[in-house]
């Protein structure tokens, strides 16, 4: 199978303005291509529901195997980036957003505020991520592995009744 074609989109409003830095999207960016992704896409957008999902929309148009976002999954009043994605999505896949809390959990107790969705938008893989870097670095090693059967079966592809192993 090709490598999957994978948009990266930072969602924070400073970094939007030009106020910070984005660190979260390069860090995810390049732990999507050591993974074996082509990173097709990049954008920032500010923390606002509907640009959001019209970012994630228009890359699912686009026919992009995976879209990962970074940023706007905690508790203040702005972040909306899982109401933005539950907007797009079709179908959730809650065991990618249990993992990551539970792995969360081994380094910090506020893991459990984490509010990230992850599901499938026509044959887009959609996965919220947290902003921080360090939180990339812990928790896109769980999502690493099952990326591609991931792809394979949402394109149709590939036995999904078998995994590595089996």
């Amino acid at each position: 199978m090709s490598a999957p074609r994978t948009a990266v989109l930072t969602v924070s409003t400073t970094v939007a303005r030009g106020d910070a830095q984005d660190g979260g999207g390069p860090r995810l960016a390049e732990l999507a291509r050591d993974a074996g992704c082509e990173v097709a896409a990049t954008d920032v957008v500010r923390d606002d529901r509907a640009a959001i999902s019209a970012r994630i929309a228009s890359w699912v148009s686009e026919g992009l195997d995976v879209v990962l976002t970074t940023g706007g999954t905690g508790l203040t009043p702005d972040d909306v980036t899982p109401e933005a994605t539950a907007d797009v999505v079709e179908r959730e896949v809650p065991g990618i957003q249990e993992a990551f809390r539970a792995a969360s959990l081994q380094h910090t107790p506020m893991g459990v505020l984490s509010r990230g969705v992850a599901g499938v938008a026509g044959r887009t893989l959609v996965v919220n991520l947290p902003g921080n870097p360090k939180a990339l670095d812990q928790l896109f090693p769980i999502l690493a592995p099952v990326l591609g059967h991931a792809v394979g079966t949402i394109r149709g592809r590939g036995d999904h009744g078998r995994h590595p192993g089996a």
